[in-house]
């Protein structure tokens, strides 16, 4: 499997890179390859007085292609212009990449939608499962939040063919989870649904699929705002990452997130691993 973690060399995703714990991850879930991205946006220009941006870069990058390398994985580098979000989805696509990594503070104290603006447009356009690693938010040298990234799951669904297909991460990911928390929330849509959609029932399914393969695993069905009750459930289990489908708003805008989602990447305290339809 192949993953691509893109960086744009600052401090947050420094950390991202250096966390062992967090390579050792990817190598328990079958990562055996990484493809280093860093795109130097559109507006800096390769004539700009005294400054080579595009040799900079690749000699920054390479000391981290080191530190990969000695983490025992296959590395090879990217340095790449345009615009940053296009050009690490493009590179994921072209490279057939089973997922695609990308570092993000999260929320800000000014602005509780706020992301980083790569992070947020990848997770509305990406085709490639995204997993969005959470850094300390207020840190001069920050570290990520969470370094086991799989070891306890959070799995929200709603049912849906985009959430089923989120579920079938667990089949590369359960090398490296030992905990899962199954939840759905119910809104007043759900309202008056036949007996044989029972979400605890079906909740209970999918727990029995992960008890097989000696996943510990719980089942939660709430009510309310999903955004909120998920986020909720996060703060009860302190999972290491949320793991969700992403569906689009409409036939002509497939790629969009819907709102849960989005919330889900701008507000979660941890990690979140976003699954796109197929």
């Amino acid at each position: 499997m192949k993953a691509v973690l893109a960086t744009d060399l600052s401090a947050a995703s420094e950390a991202t890179i250096e966390n062992e714990t967090g390579l050792g991850c990817f190598g328990q879930i079958g990562i055996e390859e990484i493809h280093l991205v860093t795109v130097i946006p559109s507006n800096v220009h390769r004539g700009m007085p005294g400054i080579d941006f595009e040799k900079r870069r690749r000699k920054a990058i390479s000391n981290y292609e080191r530190v990969i390398e000695d983490a025992g994985f296959e590395v090879e580098t990217h340095v790449v212009r345009g615009t940053p979000h296009r050009r690490i989805r493009g590179i994921a696509e072209t490279l057939g990449a089973s997922l695609t990594v990308v570092g993000s503070r999260g929320k800000s104290p000014l602005e509780n939608r706020v992301i980083g603006s790569t992070a947020r447009n990848l997770a509305r356009t990406t085709e490639t499962p995204l997993l969005v690693n959470r850094i300390e938010r207020e840190a001069d040298d920050p570290s990520v939040v969470r370094q086991h990234l799989f070891q306890r799951m959070l799995y929200a669904t709603d049912f849906s063919e985009n959430a089923e297909r989120a579920f079938e991460s667990f089949s590369y990911l359960r090398h490296a989870t030992q905990e899962a928390t199954l939840v759905h929330v119910e809104t007043p849509k759900d309202l008056g649904l036949a007996e044989d959609n029972d979400p605890e029932a079906r909740l209970a399914e999918l727990a029995a699929q992960l008890e097989e393969w000696d996943i510990e695993t719980r089942i939660e069905v709430r009510r309310g705002d999903p955004a909120d009750e998920i986020l909720a459930v996060e703060d009860e289990y302190d999972p290491t990452t949320i793991l969700v489908g992403s569906r689009g708003h409409s036939r002509l805008r497939r790629l969009l997130l819907g709102s849960v989602s989005e919330d889900l990447v701008a507000r979660a305290n941890g990690n979140v691993m976003l699954v796109p339809p197929a």
